[in-house]
């Protein structure tokens, strides 16, 4: 089981990952796009990561992006929902 301090750490990398792809995950939970669970299933995803350091670099350097960067656990939720789709 992932630390809490883990998980708070990728839930904010989560965060500002969306926010820099201009997408409101609060928003998409409201609208229907997205569950809870599947965000927590995102934020578990991105636990797996074995370089956030880096995802923390990209993110400093681009703080509006049109696309995830290769790297990510989550290019696909982050793409549907750009997207206006379910994730």
């Amino acid at each position: 089981m992932q630390s809490t301090s883990t998980l708070k750490r990728h839930a904010q990398l989560v965060d500002r990952m969306a926010n820099s792809l201009g997408v409101d995950l609060e928003q998409k939970i409201m609208e229907g796009q997205m569950t809870f669970d599947t965000l927590g299933d995102v934020v578990l995803a991105c636990t797996g990561c074995v370089n956030p350091e880096t995802c923390e670099k990209w993110l400093q350097q681009n703080k509006t992006a049109t696309a995830t960067p290769d790297f990510c656990r989550n290019t696909d939720v982050f793409s549907l929902l750009m997207a206006g789709k379910h994730a």
